[in-house]
């Protein structure tokens, strides 16, 4: 799962993200208004934590920005103005979730899976695809019970099709949710086939119902078997 944070503190923007960074959650970061207009027209996400109190605009217009792009990620905005104005006004515009600083850590946690769960799998804390159950919370899956032992990466892109089962996905589109914008650098994809060449071999050897299609010079399409 990727997230975007956007927090103009230091030092709330090192703590937020050393802390879902050791989630396994995939980061990026904005420290002002620009640069968070930049990300969200650039890349997508499958959260967005917004402090609407940044140093060049308002956050509330980034949550505009958004609805009339109509986005599909979750937005939780974490400010220290708590007041019922700005969180009705942030809910009005799309927002999920409004949580004011301080807060604890665990709260913060909580509320992005809880977005993410509501989000990607219709509320759902274990997502049943075929005869593969996944856990993303304890970042397991397992196919008929049996527990599929996979890598960081490799479990990011299986999550990654089935929150897009049946969709096609283009291998610029995986790169930048899986490796996160430093995919702008690299010199080529191969990396991203081998980690693909082993699951395959994964979920063929323990016989799960699911199949990674290629689809010629565009990308990838996870279908039922």
């Amino acid at each position: 799962m990727k997230i975007l944070v956007i927090e103009d503190e230091p030092d709330m923007l090192d703590n937020i993200v050393r802390s879902l960074e050791a989630e396994k959650y995939v980061v990026e970061t904005a420290a002002t208004f620009d640069a968070a207009l930049e990300k969200i027209h650039l890349y997508q996400y499958d959260c967005i934590l917004l402090d609407i109190s940044l140093p060049d605009g308002n956050g509330l217009a980034i949550l505009q920005e958004l609805k009339e792009m109509d986005a599909a990620q979750g937005v939780i905005i974490v400010s220290a103005r708590n007041s019922v104005d700005d969180k009705v006004a942030g809910l009005n515009l799309g927002a999920d979730d409004y949580l004011p600083k301080p807060f604890h850590i665990a709260e913060l946690h909580a509320r992005v899976k809880s977005v993410l769960r509501r989000r990607k799998f219709e509320g759902s804390r274990l997502i049943e695809l075929g005869n593969l159950k996944v856990d993303p919370e304890e970042r397991t899956v397992y196919v008929n019970d049996t527990l599929l032992t996979l890598n960081r990466k490799e479990y990011d892109i299986l999550l990654y099709f089935i929150s897009n089962k049946n969709r096609l996905v283009s291998k610029t589109a995986l790169g930048e949710h899986v490796w996160g914008d430093q995919i702008d650098e690299a010199d080529s994809f191969d990396f991203i086939y081998s980690q693909i060449k082993n699951l395959r071999k994964k979920l063929k050897a323990q016989e799960a119902h699911l199949e990674i299609q290629a689809i010629y010079g565009i990308g990838y399409k996870l279908l039922l078997t």
